[in-house]
């Protein structure tokens, strides 16, 4: 008889292995759970992976339209709009809740009360755990560009040169917003491709890196000022 696991394309993520509690989202064999990451890092994970197709959708759409939106439109247009929409939303609902409150003469009060009372403040503590966060990545940031900059390495700041050379003719052809829209897609699009062809992904990649390592060692070796990096 086949062992119970190896009968569904999907694994549960409860404890022990045993049955996944009632609406809980399947996780694919071979995928990814969320142990040992943050809940952050989780939740944008399962939001590009399309563990939650509803919630990823909403996401995907309300983003893209953005985008679309600004691509056709000034800053100010969109966000008047987007703002405009919003209160012609609450304004209409507030009006009709007050209109049947009148009419039934009942006192459930306002409409939006339970949001009204929500405590949205955020503490000291947060706030500086926010800033030091950011912090990090911003002084890894600096020294990053010091180094390129500087030509610390020669091959990485050559490096930086031919991307940055390839980026005016990118700019040629696309505006920002442009490829912003073209970034989203590849966000959302390729993560799923590569869970399904992960196999035949990862063998063309390695051969792709391996071919790069081999050049890079060999430009290294040819050029003065290249710092000599250790073999893995």
């Amino acid at each position: 008889m086949a062992d119970p696991a190896t009968q569904s394309p999907y694994i549960s993520s409860s404890a022990g292995g045993g049955p996944s509690e009632p609406g809980a989202t399947p996780i694919p064999a071979g995928g990814r759970d969320c142990k040992g990451t943050s809940s952050q890092s989780c939740a944008v994970h399962d939001l590009i992976f399309w563990r939650d197709v509803k919630k990823t959708g909403f996401v995907f759409g309300t983003s893209l339209i953005m985008l679309l939106s600004l691509a056709a439109f000034s800053v100010i247009s969109v966000v008047s709009y987007l703002i405009l929409a919003l209160l012609s939303v609450t304004i209409s609902f507030r009006v009709y809740k007050s209109v049947i409150q009148a009419v039934q003469k009942s006192e459930e009060g306002h409409p939006f009360k339970a949001y009204l009372d929500l405590d949205i403040t955020l503490s000291s503590e947060a706030f500086h755990n926010y800033v030091n966060d950011a912090m990090v990545h911003v002084n890894r940031a600096l020294k990053l560009i010091i180094r390129l900059f500087l030509v610390e390495d020669l091959v990485d700041s050559l490096k930086l040169a031919v991307v940055m050379w390839l980026m005016t003719y990118v700019g040629a052809v696309f505006n920002g917003i442009t490829l912003l829209i073209l970034g989203e897609l590849l966000i959302f699009g390729i993560p799923v491709v590569y869970e399904k062809y992960k196999t035949q992904i990862d063998r063309y990649v390695g051969i792709i890196r391996d071919q790069t390592k081999s050049l890079i060692a060999k430009i290294q070796a040819k050029l003065p000022g290249a710092v000599k990096k250790k073999p893995e």
